[in-house]
């Protein structure tokens, strides 16, 4: 009691000086507002505390009593380590702490944080030393420790402790610390037995003794972690106070036990858990519950590998858990007996445990069936009507329980033979219904037995003196239980056990029953000890008591001193329950000789699953405990006791319908299914709900579902019984690799493969579920579901529960009945769920289900299950046991297969008669195959087909010459001629590469990869490659990587330079997308975590990866798909329905299905929800690319690696965002290059052009860029000019003197035929510039150079004309830094001529053309070229002119380049990327010599193009088509990053025609390439060349165009700095409105402006479609009041249809004769309102030609926004506009303002407001202000305010 006294005393003071401090606190922050009187009784109070505190200390000091049995160190000698809070070990667990207690006990002060966190904590003095050197052992080491000289916390202090440690196993260490000097109580385990073996060896671990002080460290030896490490606390050893600490390397613990956990992992913020036998209600309280379990696992990291530690200790103990992470044992007894466990998963680290302990108990199988019972049926009858309406309910139903009220008087072993007479005739009805009978026992036995009544039972265990004594060891215990007064059976007494079995098979002699039931074991006392009271002693009052319920020991039970064979209850208590189903399991061999009969205890202890299972206790009927009886079986299945579960629907308290069904859900997938229910509470069993109720149906249904799945759990339980497996298995212990998954408590797995997700929320039919990593099927259906690896809102309404078959799993099932003695006559099936690489593997363990030792006998059935290559094997690896009802697997469903056909059954390798019957639902992708017996026990093999449909054919042959019958065969491909066209005849059926070494990592995943044989490999073009490696690389959250290349050579890869992370950035949580890497066949996918789409599926038949042939296939999330270039294409989507379209870069005018200028293996797609990806194939050899209606894309590439970028959006702007972020973005151009331009290839002259410009500037038609055709040169000789134009110079000088601007074109191809010196080709061959062969010569094309000295021919046909009069041309290798140097140096002279300054052409861009590179012979001049196999290879892409071979129309496939780095490249590789490399240098040359930003336009391009030039489409033809084409261009150029685009305007090839020219005008006023251009030789088609209407057409559109510029200059720089698209489809806007994704005769630019043109001649209305938005018509800023729908507009030849999106801000500009002039004009603003009368926009402003104007901050940058009324200016960047260099504003229009009329209109700016006049329009909802006159700069602008009358 004096300690007691001091806690409060101790407490009292802490209180008050808290108070004092918070005092002071207040004092020192309001020091100045006291009042002298207020400052006086301050110090008075400060005075009255010095006084008092001292006396209170000391009075606290003379009321404690020690009782140190060691050296005592006075506080002032304490040394305090450094100790994080989080790591500090509580030195006063006993009490409240104080500073007084703390010192008392030398231990350090520090108080921090809330009381959680201990505030007093040890000193360096606590502990122990090792006294000399380890010694060695036969098993380990052994030391001795001595105490360190500290305080004794507890007194008995142990001075001398012996270690001895043994490596019992490779995985299992074992050390224990005893008292040197004399015996302690130790665990009497069953089962673990002292170690007699050697050290084994190797170790997965290492031990670490640490001599001063005295700590232990188990470290894993794979990766030097850490696993175990007692140097976090130090250790103490008295005899009732033993502690040690544990360090731990991860916070993911689970385990200990038994209590409520509300959660399956440990919450270790600073929790203690008591561990102490006790009969009580499970609550959320952190109470001790019926058992004591003191192992706990901890999964290490996200590879798994987990270690256990278990405590063999049975005394009562805390657990204390706490962040740091550590856990501590404080025992009150006994011996610190460790084993850690060390395993490369949770599940094996469970299975280590439980071969230390002993495994579970096989259980009967009628135990797996549904389990019936209450406390109370009052009678028999009774218990007969709730038996007989559940089985009137079809309900399966094999157990009936009967609780202790079947009992005469609550006795043992008897039964009411009033309200149970019959009871023995009744459990014979149970077994001729198939049905079993389980009886309860308590152990507390009756004392009342008389001679004239007397009690067999207790009258025999008296004789035998058998029972629990008092502390004297002689007297019988009493207590008070049931029956009454009691004495207590002593099971560990040999002679108890057979007592036990004697009076068990007595009344077995009167009741049959089948299992027993034994309760109350913790054990379980209605009076505190015994009916006398327990004696005043260290035993019954320790000095140290654990946080037990109630806080002292032998509440609710015996005393501590009650005597037992193995010792006394203090020490044994835990054990109880143990002993008592040991006792019971050798009973059971008596009463049922031959059956393994069932044991279920509530008390247990580490072992008890080798003899019992066991339930959760006396729960409650609430959501909690639903809730909770989750955590608490899967903690029982770590603790080797897997056969588990709660009283369905909860033992007290009435039970609501919902919960009850919800539990009834539930409970179906407990191992152990019970509803059972306490007195007096209202019927819970099914039944009794309404034979037709909700919760009756659905329990039919689930425990139909529970049957039909009992041969799997059974095998599940073989598993357990054999090795260690769980059976209720955390979704951890699977998907450890998940971090997911390792807090996950509110679903379970059956094993591996079954995913249980009840509902656990009142009122809910929805549940937040989490999906892990697999392929996974809903039971019911067998469809697949889309989730994976994420958390989703399962929707369960009130009769289902979650139930999901993970893939690559076989679950045997049997037909389900209402027992399970009738469900095993049924036959046997398969559901096979399939994985990504279409194999599952699965067991089936069988035997009779009762006898017993059937596994150590070997009298059961063992088949193992596999599925891989449409192949089921059924191998047996035991037979011994013949089943009487010869039953077969009759159903084999397959779930996630295609069509199977052709089904065979071979029966011991031989194929057997049968036709089985195959049903098939296509949608669901489940197959079922019927009338099929396959015999248990025997071997088979089941085959089958798979169904291709004409879909999913994959070309086997696609190159058509040479495919027959025989050579398909000769492939290992299926010949099947089809007569619908495009269909292969010729389709693969195997795969030919295997993949194996998978492995995934935080930043990708990767795989080798290998021939299967070469036996079909060899039949395809060219050598295959045996062994490539697969990497993937997650390169961003947004976007990733996968390449497949040779592993062992080197071959060409891609020299275009990408912008990638130097390291991946990506994190798990962050990722889009996960990646799996599939087998069977090969193949790689890609999923989009937020939705489960499959956005690449690679996983299909055809891989191919040869030397000059590599093939890959791709599932395609949808039909929409969009790109591939440079093809023209008469559709924006591409057409799905067997398409093959070739890339190879070529001087091909556009034409169906023929490959052009540019290669662009880029595609953006679709999937059917509206997101978008997009993905680069980065491979520059000759490729195509086929289409299929799966849908489904395959790539055929004639060499280098399989390079792939994946980006996924989510929306079709952002992907495009992501890829130019890849690739590179956009190049900005000069104001200037957004004017109109105007070229034609056959100018006669300067004059010619010197009139075109004069007779445009006086009909005043806006124009800004002249081009001139190679006709300006000297025999089309680059860097010359010729005489017919000397005065171009002179020209351009002129012309860019009044603000145009000119651009020239050059040619790759230099003449080397020049007989007068021709300096870019002699320099040329100085610096060897040009492209050889491999023997070193040049290789020599012919293009558009004459000879000199010739005339030619016009006369002549084309071929003739190149024989005769093309000189011979190399061709420049722009790869080389020399050629780069050279062609600088050439423009820069052509600029600035230094022999001829006369001749200097002042350009002012750079028209690079026939960069593909195009030769007018094939090859090269004869005798051409030497390669046949690189010119002609094994297999050639389906290409324009294919049989010509890849040479024609260009250089020889064997021509060397050379990289900058110096390395040898094919122009076979390097080809398609001429173009690209001459790009940049050009561009660079441009800029150096202009000293201006400049523009390049090219016609040959490659990914990341577009950062240094614009592309014209090509050299197309004046046709109506062509229009429409023409935005399908641009439009997939903007998907290629190549915003600069646009159409030779009217088209360069034929004459063009009147009307189709002015509506090409009108369409190519709103390119942002915007030039007409045509050919030698037919008519003129610039706008001055056709008549006086005409030009007024192309002024106006052209006058709108320059009005513009504002907003598509700011569009380029958008696109420059952000990668946005310039021309984009409506669907990047409107990708919700499905109709958009097929739009492709209309365009936006932007985000606003939409433009629809007439594309067919004649037409004078177009029909065009207004995506959801509020939409203006241009030219009058009337809203059309057209949403979602298409129109029919009128559009006279005059008139191009143009509108404005509302909620939008164009900035515009007063337009001119050129930009030069418009740019100097009025600014204004039109403002279109969206419905909310808002609007936003934006402007960008420079002076338009300078360098890097953006990059050096060189500009004006603001942001516009229009709300109530109010329209503001945003500045963001204004370092452009000054005094001298400002630009005006003029004019705003606001439009949709409505129809109430505006009353005033204010504008403010440099800080003034003025009130301009204004023009409202109560009809149109226009407001037009005109501010010309009011002289405000634009970047002074502030707001705009206009007011309406209301």
């Amino acid at each position: 009691m004096e300690r007691g006294r001091s806690v409060i005393l101790k407490g009292g003071e802490r209180i008050r000086w808290n108070v004092w401090c918070n005092v002071i606190h207040m004092a020192r922050k309001k020091f100045k507002k006291f009042t002298a009187l207020e400052l006086m009784l301050s110090a008075l109070l400060l005075v009255v505390f010095v006084i008092t505190i001292p006396m209170f200390v000391l009075l606290a000091k003379e009321s404690l009593e020690s009782t140190d049995s060691g050296t005592s160190a006075p506080p002032s000698s304490v040394e305090c380590p450094v100790v994080n809070e989080q790591e500090r070990i509580n030195c006063i667990p006993d009490q409240p702490p104080t500073k007084a207690t703390c010192d008392q006990r030398g231990c350090c002060w520090k108080p921090q944080g809330t009381i959680s966190v201990p505030w007093c904590y040890y000193s360096t003095s606590y502990g122990y030393q090792t006294e000399g050197d380890l010694v060695n052992t036969r098993a380990g080491f052994t030391a001795q420790l001595r105490r360190l000289p500290s305080q004794s916390l507890f007194g008995s202090d142990v001075d001398n402790v012996l270690l001895t440690a043994e490596y019992q196993t490779s995985n299992r260490f074992h050390f224990k610390l005893t008292d040197q000097n004399k015996d302690r109580y130790e665990v009497p385990h069953e089962h673990v037995q002292p170690f007699e073996g050697s050290a084994a060896s190797p170790l997965a671990y290492k031990v670490e003794v640490s001599k001063q002080p005295f700590s232990i460290k188990v470290i894993r030896q794979s990766n030097n972690r850490v696993l175990f490490d007692s140097s976090i606390g130090p250790l103490l050893f008295a005899d009732q106070f033993l502690q040690l600490s544990i360090r731990l390397p991860s916070a993911n613990v689970y385990g200990l036990g038994e209590h409520v956990h509300q959660q399956y992992r440990h919450d270790m913020n600073w929790k203690t858990w008591p561990i102490f036998a006790r009969d009580t209600i499970p609550t959320e309280d952190a109470k001790n519950l019926y058992g004591s379990q003191t192992f706990f696992l901890c999964l290490e990291d996200a590879s798994g590998l987990s270690f256990g530690v278990f405590l063999m200790n049975s005394n009562a103990m805390d657990v204390v858990l706490q962040p740091a992470p550590a856990v501590t044992y404080r025992v009150i007894g006994g011996i610190l007996d460790f084993y850690v466990f060390l395993g490369n998963t949770p599940e094996q680290v469970v299975q280590e445990y439980l071969e230390l302990i002993g495994r579970p108990v096989l259980p009967p199988y009628w135990a797996l069936g549904f389990h019936l019972s209450r406390y109370d049926y009052e009678s028999l009858n009774n218990m007969k009507e709730v038996v007989e309406r559940n089985r009137a309910a079809g309900l399966p139903y094999d157990v009936q329980h009967a609780d202790i009220d079947y009992m005469d008087r609550r006795k043992d072993f008897t039964y009411d033979p009033v309200s149970y007479g019959g009871f023995p005739e009744f459990a014979k009805e149970l077994h001729s219904n198939g049905q079993k009978l389980i009886i309860i026992v308590d152990p507390a036995i009756s004392n009342n037995s008389s001679l004239s009544r007397p009690y067999g039972p207790y009258d025999r265990g008296s004789d035998l003196k058998i029972w629990v004594n008092a502390s004297d060891g002689v007297t019988p215990l009493v207590g008070e239980v049931w029956p009454g007064r009691t004495v207590f059976p002593d099971y560990t007494n040999p002679k108890c056990a057979e007592w036990w079995a004697q009076e068990l098979e007595l009344f077995y002699s009167q009741v049959e029953f089948d299992g027993i039931w034994i309760d109350m074991n913790e054990v379980a006392n209605f009076v505190d000890g015994s009916v006398s009271g327990c004696s005043i002693s260290n035993l019954n009052y320790p000095p140290f008591t654990p946080k037990i319920l109630d806080g002292y020991l032998f509440r609710s039970t015996l005393c501590m001193d009650a005597v037992q064979h193995w010792g006394k209850q203090y020490d044994v208590h835990n054990l109880y329950g143990y002993s008592m189903a040991i006792s019971t399991a050798e009973a059971v061999k008596t009463v049922f000789p031959n059956k393994r009969s069932f044991i279920l205890t509530r008390s247990t202890f580490a072992g008890s699953g080798k003899f019992a299972a066991h339930w959760l206790g006396d729960n409650t009927a609430t959501w909690d405990d639903l809730q909770w009886s989750i955590p608490g079986m899967l903690e029982f299945n770590l603790f080797g006791i897997p056969m588990v579960g709660p009283d369905i629907c909860g033992f007290n308290g009435d039970v609501s319908e919902e919960l009850c069904r919800r539990w009834m859900q539930l409970g179906a997938f407990y191992p152990f299914s019970r509803n059972h229910n306490g007195q007096g509470y209202k019927a819970q069993d099914p039944a009794s709900f309404g034979a037709d109720s909700l919760l009756v149906n659905s329990s039919r249904h689930y425990l139909n579902i529970r049957y039909t799945l009992l041969p799997y759990l059974y095998t599940l339980f073989y598993h357990a019984h054999t090795c260690g497996h769980t059976v209720a298995r955390p979704l951890l212990h699977e998907f450890y690799n998940d971090s997911n998954t390792w807090g996950v408590h509110r679903q379970f797995l059956w094993g591996p493969g079954l995913l249980i997700t009840p509902v656990l929320d009142e009122g809910a039919e929805k549940a937040l579920a989490y999906v892990p990593d697999a392929v996974w099927y809903e039971y019911e259906t067998g469809a697949q579901v889309t989730w994976r690896k994420q958390q989703v809102e399962m929707d369960l309404p009130g009769d289902k529960i979650g139930l999901h078959l993970r893939g690559g799993y076989i679950f045997p099932t049997q037909q389900p009945s209402t027992t399970t003695e009738a469900s095993r006559r049924n036959p046997l099936g398969l559901i096979i769920a399939l994985d990504e690489n279409k194999e599952a593997e699965g067991d089936l363990f069988w035997d009779d289900g009762e006898s017993r030792d059937t596994v150590a006998n070997n009298t059961y059935v063992f088949c193992k299950f596999s599925v891989t290559q449409n192949q089921l094997h059924v191998n047996v690896l035991q037979s011994a046991y013949k089943d009487p009802n010869n039953l077969a697997f009759e159903e084999i469903k397959i779930l996630g297969i295609q069509e199977p056909s052709n089904v065979t059954v071979k029966h011991n390798g031989v194929q057997s008669q049968t036709s089985p019957k195959v049903t098939y639902d296509p949608n669901l992708q489940v197959a079922i195959i019927t009338e099929l017996s396959l015999l248990l026990g025997e071997a088979y093999m089941v085959e089958w087909g798979v169904k291709i449909s004409d879909a999913e054919k994959i070309d086997c042959y696609p190159y058509e010459q040479g495919a027959s019958a025989e050579n398909c065969s000769a492939r290992g491909c299926i010949w099947e001629e089809s007569t619908t066209e495009g269909v292969p005849f010729c389709y693969f059926v195997n795969d030919l590469y295997s993949v194996s070494n998978v492995q995934y990592n935080a930043d990708g995943a990767s795989a080798d990869i290998s021939l299967k044989t070469r036996l079909y490999a060899d039949a395809f073009p060219s050598t295959p490659v045996a062994s490539l490696r697969l990497d993937v690389t997650y390169h961003k959250d947004d976007m990733l990587q996968f390449k497949i290349y040779d592993s062992s050579n080197s071959r060409y890869e891609v020299p275009v330079p990408l912008n990638i992370p130097s390291t991946p950035s990506s994190t798990s949580e962050g990722r889009l997308y996960d990646v799996l890497i599939k087998r069977n066949p090969f193949g790689i996918q890609i999923r989009r975590k937020s939705t489960d789409t499959i956005i690449w599926d690679s996983q299909v038949l055809g891989f191919t990866f040869n030397d000059m042939f590599i093939r890959i296939s791709t599932r395609l999330p949808s039909h929409y798909v969009y790109g591939f270039g440079e093809t023209e294409h008469t559709a924006f989507r591409r057409d799905l329905n067997w398409h093959t379209w070739g890339m190879f870069s070529r001087d091909q005018p556009p034409g169906y299905k023929l490959n052009s200028y540019g290669v662009h293996p880029y595609y953006m797609a679709l999937e059917e929800d509206g997101n978008a990806h997009g993905v680069l194939l980065l491979n520059s050899n000759a490729m195509d690319v086929t289409f299929q209606p799966m849908p489904a894309l395959t790539y055929r590439t004639t060499g280098g690696i399989l390079d792939f970028y994946v980006v996924l959006g989510p929306t079709p702007e952002i992907v495009t965002q992501q890829y130019t972020e890849l690739i590179g973005r956009p190049v900005m151009v000069p104001y200037w290059a957004l004017g109109f331009q105007l070229c034609r290839y056959g100018y006669e002259n300067d004059t010619e052009i010197a009139n075109l410009y004069d007779a445009m500037v006086a009909a005043q038609i806006p124009y800004d860029v002249q081009y001139s055709d190679i006709d300006y040169m000297e025999r089309q000789l680059d860097f010359t000019l010729g005489p017919k134009f000397a005065g171009l110079p002179a020209l351009i000088t002129r012309m860019k003197n009044n603000g145009l601007r000119f651009i020239l074109i050059l040619d790759p191809a230099i003449s080397g035929n020049e007989t007068q010196p021709y300096r870019a080709f002699t320099r040329g061959l100085e610096n060897d510039v040009f492209i050889k062969d491999p023997n070193g010569d040049i290789v020599w094309g012919k293009v558009w150079p004459d000879f000199p000295g010739v005339v030619v021919n016009d006369s002549l046909d084309w071929d003739s004309q190149v024989e005769q009069y093309r000189a011979y041309t190399a061709f420049p290798d722009f790869f080389r830094n020399s050629t780069i140097e050279w062609w600088k140096r050439e423009m820069k002279e052509m600029h600035t001529n230094p022999l001829n300054p006369e001749k200097s052409l002042k350009y002012d861009g750079m028209w690079i053309d026939m960069n593909e590179p195009s030769s007018f012979v094939n090859g090269a001049v004869p005798p051409g070229c030497k390669d046949s196999t690189l010119n002609h290879p094994p297999y050639m892409p389906a290409l324009e002119s294919r049989d010509s071979g890849l040479s024609s129309k260009t250089l020889c496939m064997e021509s060397q380049q050379v990289l900058a780095d110096g390395s040898l490249v094919r122009h076979y590789d390097v080809h398609s990327l001429y173009g690209w490399s001459q790009t940049r240098p050009t561009y660079e040359a441009v800029q150096e010599v202009t000293g201006e930003r400049g523009i390049i336009i090219t016609r040959s391009t490659f990914p990341s193009s577009g950062r240094w030039a614009g592309h014209w489409l090509g050299d197309n033809t004046s046709a109506w088509n062509q229009l429409k084409k023409s935005i399908i261009g641009m439009m997939e150029f903007s998907l290629f990053g190549i915003s600069y685009t646009g159409a030779d305007i009217c088209g360069f090839f034929q004459d063009a025609e009147y009307e189709m020219c002015v509506r090409w005008m009108q369409l190519g006023a709103f390119y942002p390439f915007s030039r007409n251009h045509n050919t030698i030789g037919t008519r003129r088609q610039d706008p001055v060349s056709w008549d006086a209407a005409f030009e007024d057409y192309s002024r106006s559109v052209l006058q709108t165009r320059y009005a513009l510029l504002p907003y598509l200059y700011t569009l380029m720089l958008k696109a420059h700095v952000e990668g946005s698209t310039v021309v984009r489809p409506l669907l990047h806007e409107f990708v919700s409105d499905q109709v958009t994704w097929d739009i492709d005769g209309q365009f936006l630019l932007g985000p606003a402006f939409l433009v629809s043109p007439v594309l067919e001649p004649n037409a004078r209305n177009v029909s065009a479609y207004f995506p959801r938005a509020r939409w203006y018509d241009y030219y009058t800023g009337v809203d059309i009041n057209a949403r979602g729908e298409w129109r029919t507009l009128p559009a006279p030849l005059d008139h191009i249809n143009l509108h404005v999106r509302g909620g939008y801000i164009l900035p515009w500009q007063e337009p001119a004769q050129n930009t030069q002039l418009s740019r100097q004009k009025f600014m204004g603003f039109k403002v279109a309102l969206d419905d909310q009368g808002t609007a936003n926009g934006c402007l960008f402003w420079d002076d338009g030609y300078s360098i890097d104007t953006y990059e050096n901050g060189e500009y004006y940058l603001a942001h516009f926004s229009v709300s109530q009324n109010t329209m503001k200016s945003h500045i963001m960047v204004d370092n452009y506009f000054s005094g001298t260099n400002s630009l005006k504003l003029g004019y705003l229009e606001i439009w949709g303002v409505g129809s109430v009329p505006i009353t005033t209109v204010s504008v403010s700016a440099n800080d003034t407001v003025i009130t301009p006049a204004f023009n409202y329009n109560s009809t149109t909802q226009v407001l037009t202000i005109d501010i010309t006159s009011d002289n405000i700069n634009l970047h002074n602008f502030s707001s705009l305010t206009w007011t309406s009358t209301l």
